[in-house]
Parts: C-alpha cells; sequence; structure tokens
C-alpha cells in the first residue's frame, strides 16, 4: 500500500471524453479515501517526460490509446494480461518503478459473464488491432476452445495465433469480408465506431450471437443497428468500461486486481450509477 500517495488521473489523446474520472470518484467515496482523479492530454511522445515529472504524491495512472503499448515499454514489471498482450492500462507507481497492468482483459470477460456468455464454444472477433489482443485473452479466460479473428489484412489476424497458442485457445484468422461464415456463441467488435460493414454486417449478426462492441461514445454503430435488426443483442462497450475500471481500483487501493475490495458490491453499484448518469 501506498499511503502517501492519492493523486491519479486518466492519460490519453483525446482525452475529453473519458469517463474514468467520475467511475473513480464514486468508487473512492464509497470506500472514503479523499483521493484525488483527473485527466490529462498526453500524447506518446510526451509520454516518459510527462511520467518522469510527477512527485510522490501521485499513486497511479490509467491510460487510454494511444499510450497502452509505451506504457508497457515503460513499466518495470508486468502482470500477467500486459505481458500477453503487450498492452498496459494502468500504472502503480511505487518505489521502484511503475508497474504495469492489462485490466482491459478482465473487464472484458466480466463484461461478457454480466450478458449471459458463459462457456462459449466459439467467439469471433472483429479486427486485429491493439484491442484485439486483449479480446482474444478475454475469449480465453470465458471459456472459448476458438476464436475466430476477421480482419482487413488477415496477415494481422495471423498474428494473433501465437498469442492464442499462449493462452490455450486456436486462432482462426478470416477476411473481414469474406470467407465462410459459421455459426459463434458471440461476437467482440474492435473496429472503429463508424466503421460500416453493409451486407456483410447483415450476414455477419445472422450467426454471431450476441454482439459486444467495445465502442460506447456514438451509439448504437452501424454494427450494432446490423444486429438490432437481426433481432440479436448488441451491448455498447460501458459494460467493459465499468469492469476494468473496477479492478482499476482494485489495484490502485490494494496493488493487485485478483483482490476483492471491501464492500466491493456497494463499489460497482456506485460505479454502474455514475457511468449511466450521463
Amino acid at each position: 500500500m501506498l499511503t502517501d500517495r492519492t493523486r491519479l488521473a486518466v492519460w490519453g489523446d483525446p482525452i475529453a471524453h473519458s469517463q474514468s474520472p467520475r467511475l473513480h470518484a464514486a468508487a473512492y467515496g464509497v470506500l472514503g479515501l479523499d483521493w484525488e482523479y483527473g485527466r490529462r492530454q498526453v500524447d506518446e511522445t510526451a509520454f516518459s517526460t510527462a511520467l518522469g515529472d510527477l512527485d510522490a504524491t501521485w499513486r497511479g495512472l490509467s491510460l487510454t490509446m494511444p499510450l497502452k503499448q509505451v506504457a508497457a515499454r515503460t513499466a518495470v514489471a508486468l502482470d500477467d494480461d500486459a505481458r500477453l498482450t503487450g498492452a498496459v492500462n494502468t500504472l502503480l507507481l511505487s518505489a521502484d518503478g511503475p508497474h504495469g497492468f492489462n485490466t482491459d482483459v478482465g473487464g472484458l470477460a466480466r463484461a461478457l459473464d454480466e450478458i449471459g456468455v458463459t462457456r462459449p464454444e466459439v467467439i469471433r472477433v472483429l479486427g486485429a488491432g491493439a484491442t484485439a489482443t486483449s479480446a482474444v485473452v478475454a475469449a480465453a479466460r470465458a471459456g472459448a476452445r476458438l476464436v475466430e479473428v476477421r480482419a482487413r489484412r488477415v496477415e494481422a489476424a495471423r498474428g494473433l495465433a501465437v498469442l492464442g497458442s499462449a493462452v490455450g485457445v486456436e486462432v482462426r484468422p478470416e477476411p473481414l469480408t469474406g470467407g465462410d461464415v459459421a455459426t459463434v456463441d458471440a461476437t467482440i467488435a474492435t473496429l472503429p465506431g463508424g466503421t460500416d460493414l453493409g451486407a456483410v454486417a447483415e450476414t455477419l449478426a445472422s450467426t454471431s450471437g450476441p454482439l459486444v462492441d467495445v465502442v460506447y461514445g456514438t451509439w448504437p454503430t452501424p454494427l450494432a443497428q446490423a444486429w438490432t435488426r437481426a433481432g440479436v443483442a448488441a451491448h455498447n462497450g460501458l459494460g467493459m468500461l465499468l469492469h476494468q475500471a473496477l479492478l482499476q481500483v482494485r489495484v490502485f487501493v490494494t496493488g493487485d486486481p485478483g483482490q476483492a475490495l471491501v464492500h466491493e458490491d456497494a463499489v460497482l453499484s456506485a460505479m454502474r450509477t455514475a457511468l449511466v448518469g450521463d
């Protein structure tokens, strides 16, 4: 525990849209912690200098794009999910340097469970960028034996096969807009929010189970609309945001994303209310 450190913030670029300050403020209010949590626009080129300028009052940082990879390279230690994905969205600042965590993986796995995706056999991931790495690990965490990754560049999807082997799932690369379309238990979309796949989306929606789209700023997305037309549930990224933030609070309070908080049910309830409050 770093009892003399009481300042936290979320960094990224852009950052004005972030709901992290309200989520964390709700959590620390329930926990009776008088901690300050703000936000700051920081890009990759400014990250190292900004991090080095922090004094001993700083306890930790939440990180959004485009800082997750540079944070992973900066951390002196990584948790398993950060090591697997090469992405860090949480830094716990300590005397020996920043410790990196990836709570996106656990947050997405918990979001899948919350919408009833339990012990799936096959999960489809749309996109093969940085967020897709967390999606593949989360799918494995949810119990999938096969992850179909559809990407505009199939070679990028093939690159996730090594990650799949490391977490015990088969990764099957497919083109985003072609190839055979098999039935799967759920779909995780990691594509930019405005992506419109046209008729392909209709085909995918009819075979893809419930959709979890990591986008939450603009809703419904074209993908979500396709799922709705097919009569299949579509969920935005707020569930993932909520649960990854809860795991971040665990890190900042206990140092361990696997250690539950005191009164965690009340903490989660307060965070959920703060999220819905927009």
